[in-house]
């Protein structure tokens, strides 16, 4: 709607990633730059931490967007709390490797082969791993045995990992200290500064074709860096709902009262959905600093928890059609078998008589 108004081309104010409306804040880009010593350190982990709505996922779609695919293969999962087993197949499942059997055995061969069939080719494999605060302790141990495959001195299989801050915490356990060797840079992604908010806001809305329709005030963009403490997703929310209210009342200057009606409209949202008292103020006046960035975090944190379920999703999705695959491989590979008495013949001799 609000597109139309402001004859703008498409909707700047996403909430999911996408690697084209990236912006190279100081943190951002330093985030980045660590990504990309990783790919020319050839091993090791790289880990990214964030607060929700950060941009993590965004830096990472840049990331992809950047490789060389002619030097590199690689993949994104989204983890829930898999165990140490099911890693190796949603790996494989990431990559498209099907098996004709799902023991473990079966599997690291398979994907032994494939990374070994990678490098003949000239690539190496990059798994860049979502949400990793969600691993098991095994499970990230089982990491970092994937990542000794070697042929020629060279790692076959790197991983980067990003996840939430709680991560680090995860990484400090005693149990974790041959894979904290293992880790050559990490990183933890703030918010992005106030003057960065305001060419952050200016730099999507150029992507969409903005010019200067609706003008925004410089006090403006200070209150949404204070709303939304500086967020991105956080800023994404609250300037997509001032567009909105900016075509609905014909505005063509976003000014600071712009700002605190919406902030208004997201406090009376937010109090129709919760309860108890003190959760909001009462009246019209603007809420303190930090209580309208709780409660754009409360948002940005159900946004979140969607994207992840929808990333979770897609990835047992993969898994669950390579377990098929593999079974009716297994199934195939049996039917074929020659038979005697009703039981399958082993191909390496059968001295039953």
């Amino acid at each position: 709607m609000f597109e139309d108004f402001y004859k703008l081309t498409g909707s700047p104010f996403k909430l999911g990633p996408d690697h084209r409306f990236f912006f190279p804040s100081r943190n951002h880009d330093k985030a980045l730059s660590y990504l990309r010593y990783g790919l020319q350190q050839d091993e090791g982990f790289i880990v990214v931490t964030g607060d929700v709505g950060a941009g993590k996922t965004t830096l990472v779609s840049q990331l992809f967007a950047e490789l060389d695919k002619k030097r590199f293969l690689a993949a994104q999962i989204v983890t829930s709390n898999i165990e140490a087993d099911d890693a190796i197949r949603m790996i494989l499942s990431a990559f498209g490797v099907t098996t004709r059997t799902g023991d473990k055995a079966t599997l690291l061969r398979a994907f032994e082969a494939f990374l070994l069939s990678r490098h003949t080719a000239g690539q190496r494999v990059l798994m860049v791993v979502d949400e990793a605060q969600n691993l098991p302790l095994q499970t990230i141990e089982e990491l970092r045995m994937l990542s000794n495959f070697t042929a020629d001195g060279k790692s076959l299989f790197q991983s980067f990992l990003v996840g939430q801050p709680q991560f680090k915490e995860v990484l400090a356990n005693p149990a974790l200290e041959q894979f904290r060797q293992r880790v050559i840079a990490s990183y933890h992604l703030g918010p992005i500064s106030a003057d960065e908010t305001a060419e952050y806001i200016q730099h999507r809305l150029r992507l969409v074709r903005w010019d200067g329709d609706p003008v925004i005030e410089p006090e403006a963009y200070d209150l949404i860096h204070r709303h939304s403490g500086g967020i991105p997703r956080r800023i994404n929310t609250l300037c997509g709902r001032l567009l909105l209210f900016g075509a609905l009342e014909g505005l063509h200057v976003i000014d600071a009262q712009a700002v605190e009606l919406v902030v208004a409209d997201l406090r009376t949202e937010v109090a129709e959905v919760t309860s108890g008292p003190g959760t909001v103020n009462g009246g019209g006046s603007a809420l303190p600093d930090g209580q309208v960035a709780a409660l754009l975090s409360g948002l940005d944190e159900r946004m979140g928890r969607l994207e992840a379920l929808a990333g979770r999703v897609d990835s047992h999705d993969r898994t669950l059609r390579h377990l098929l695959e593999t079974a009716i491989g297994y199934l195939s590979a049996d039917a074929e078998a020659p038979r005697w008495n009703g039981a399958a013949i082993k191909e390496t001799g059968d001295d039953r008589t």
